[in-house]
């Protein structure tokens, strides 16, 4: 847990921007706070009428993951409109999150609503209270410490993938390819891309053409494919465990990362025909990641890519109902780099 320095809302934003990568839009985000530590960050979108009791209670066993947290800060971003006299926008839904936090033993300490183009102080009457404009994150000093050391904040999480050449000729050479891998003994194909993947994660180095289109014709059977993707985080545990995200060991993040950049680098080198497989592996490094609404997008692109594409489809549902990877439960396994979403 790092040391506290948020002194502002304005530090607050950029911190949670920060952390994030974006800046979230109709979105409830919350921050674990242990005396003057700052914890676990989550970003969850907002609820539907009518489900902030279940909603609250799912937020609330997230955050109670943070066994040392005994406090949360939240900023609730929306653009509906707030009306002075009335109740502020998701009222309802802090209250429930205010009830499902104590059933863990955890109090809600300060809290933010973030519109448009200014923050104000979530319990101030918005007839009274202080607002400040935005751009005054660009000039705190969370900001600076951040943008110092190289980081930046995205406009939205919207995924954006480099072109895809889509050349014939790339399509008919991987359709030769999976052919002769079919033709093959399971355990010798399997064998075979094992080695060749393994081969790339331990590399420097982007692979030649010739690997790549045997990568991505051996992604395009089901149980190669499962396999290479459990082989990502660098983990000897059951298939299962770890593509669900449940071991007890730790992912090698620096190489999880590395895979990724490996499989959109095979994308550009795919057809449409043949992408559904490497965007669903891309879609599962970013939800053992603890990014839930990437993941979502990565899906629904290999979806556009194959309609009938089962891993997607399947994998799309368990995101959709909330479900976290196990690793982003435990400080110790979770990835490093951004905050949690769901």
């Amino acid at each position: 847990m790092e040391t506290l320095t948020i002194k502002t809302p304005a530090d607050v934003l950029s911190f949670v921007g920060h952390t994030l990568g974006f800046w979230p839009s109709e979105s409830l985000v919350c921050i674990t706070l242990r005396e003057n530590r700052v914890g676990a960050t989550l970003r969850v979108d907002l609820p539907k009428a009518g489900a902030e009791l279940s909603y609250a209670r799912t937020v609330a066993g997230y955050l109670a993951h943070d066994a040392d947290a005994g406090s949360v800060l939240f900023a609730v971003y929306t653009s509906a409109p707030q009306v002075p006299g009335q109740a502020r926008p998701h009222a309802a839904t802090i209250a429930a999150l205010t009830g499902a936090l104590a059933g863990h033993g955890m109090t809600i300490r300060d809290g933010l609503l973030v519109g448009d183009d200014t923050v104000s102080e979530y319990d101030g009457d918005p007839a009274h209270c202080l607002s400040l404009p935005l751009t005054t994150t660009q000039s705190s000093q969370i900001n600076a410490e951040f943008v110092y050391r190289g980081s930046t904040i995205e406009a939205t999480d919207r995924v954006v993938l480099p072109p895809s050449t889509k050349e014939s000729r790339n399509t008919d050479t991987v359709d030769r390819r999976v052919q002769a891998i079919q033709s093959l003994n399971i355990r010798d194909a399997l064998e075979q891309a094992r080695d060749l993947w393994n081969a790339m994660l331990e590399s420097n180095s982007y692979p030649d053409n010739e690997k790549t289109m045997n990568l991505i014709a051996e992604l395009q059977c089901p149980v190669i494919r499962d396999h290479l993707m459990a082989e990502i985080p660098g983990i000897d545990e059951p298939l299962d465990r770890i593509l669900l995200a449940q071991t007890l060991g730790k992912p090698q993040w620096s190489r999880v990362e590395w895979a990724q950049q490996l499989l959109v680098h095979a994308y550009t080198l795919s057809s449409t025909k043949h992408s559904a497989p490497i965007l669903t592996a891309i879609a599962f490094i970013n939800w053992w990641e603890g990014h839930g609404s990437k993941a979502h997008q990565f899906l629904q692109l290999a979806l556009e890519a194959d309609p009938g594409y089962h891993l997607a489809k399947l994998s799309d549902q368990m995101i959709g109902s909330g479900m976290v990877a196990g690793w982003n439960m435990d400080k110790a396994t979770a990835f490093p780099g951004r905050g949690l979403e769901a």
